[in-house]
């Protein structure tokens, strides 16, 4: 059955929390990080030649990857209003798996209050990741436009990846950081389009000269599980369809020499919309369709180059 992350709803089916490693096709079970029932009613490629200039690409041969941290928060106290959500560990279970496979060191925080994920964030930023390639967030949880839900309220994004930004973290500046949401960022419902394959290619290059002063927003990559204004959807057994692409995607990409983070992530944004539709009880929730939203910051080419060590 098709659901959303929404607010507790009387018609809503309690479906039991699973963790899986299964990525496939959406079954009845899809679900919204957003509000309720009754309110909403009311691709670059680069050849890998060794010619690359190196000024292109970030730097990914540190001693460490980095490290990668997951906010799964599944359970909301009931003053949010906010419904269990249902599949998110299978989520964390998966993404956690492929980022270890990556070599980051991960850690999964369960649960977290707003001040909980705030001082997580802050502490995560005042580390020292000078022998790190990059830094790495998965934050999994109800949301609307601008801001995700501890289990107490929300919390603005905003204010999640302050602490990261160059004049704030200088072991991470000129490094990449990359912050992966799973909520909604609306009460909309995308109806989907017909269309046919083209195959025109566009290729989009950034030349990041070595300099000593950038800007402190610079080398961001925040990936949105859905454009701003939209539900986002979560099947109860499988996951949400982002991680699910995500996950997909980074097992068959992710240290691929010819794709750049940029690329996966068109990869993810194709399979979410052509692979995914949802089947819901509720006709007005049936059918609908997702596109993810990639805000890149970056100012070089970032590759996954395998680990050697």
């Amino acid at each position: 059955m098709d659901e959303r992350d929404s607010k507790p709803n009387s018609q809503d089916q309690n479906n039991t929390d699973a963790l899986t490693q299964q990525v496939g096709q959406v079954n009845m079970g899809d679900t919204i990080d957003g509000r309720n029932t009754t309110q909403m009613m009311a691709g670059l490629r680069v050849s890998n030649n060794e010619d690359v200039n190196n000024e292109d690409r970030y730097n990914m041969k540190h001693p460490r990857r980095g490290m990668a941290v997951i906010i799964n928060n599944r359970s909301f106290q009931s003053s949010t209003g906010m419904n269990e959500r249902n599949g998110t560990d299978v989520d964390a279970s998966n993404i956690f798996q492929r980022l270890n496979d990556l070599g980051f060191e991960v850690i999964i925080k369960t649960n977290q209050t707003t001040r909980q994920m705030v001082d997580l964030m802050s502490k995560a930023g005042k580390m020292n990741h000078s022998d790190a390639d990059c830094f790495a967030c998965v934050i999994l949880s109800h949301g609307e436009e601008g801001v995700v839900y501890g289990t107490d309220g929300v919390v603005p994004i905003e204010k999640l990846t302050e602490p990261f930004k160059g004049n704030k973290c200088e072991s991470l500046r000129g490094k990449p950081k990359m912050f992966f949401i799973q909520a909604c960022r609306g009460q909309k419902f995308d109806e989907g389009v017909e269309t046919t394959d083209d195959d025109g290619e566009g290729l989009d290059e950034t030349d990041a000269n070595t300099v000593h002063r950038i800007p402190a927003e610079a080398d961001f990559l925040m990936a949105y599980s859905v454009v701003p204004g939209y539900f986002s959807w979560r099947n109860s057994t499988r996951g949400s369809w982002f991680i699910q692409a995500l996950c997909s995607v980074l097992e068959k990409y992710g240290e691929n020499p010819d794709y750049d983070i940029l690329r996966i992530m068109t990869r993810v944004n194709r399979m979410v919309a052509y692979d995914f539709e949802s089947r819901a009880a509720r006709e007005f929730m049936n059918r609908k369709k997702q596109i993810p939203s990639i805000v890149s910051m970056l100012t070089k080419e970032m590759y996954f180059t395998p680990r050697t060590g």
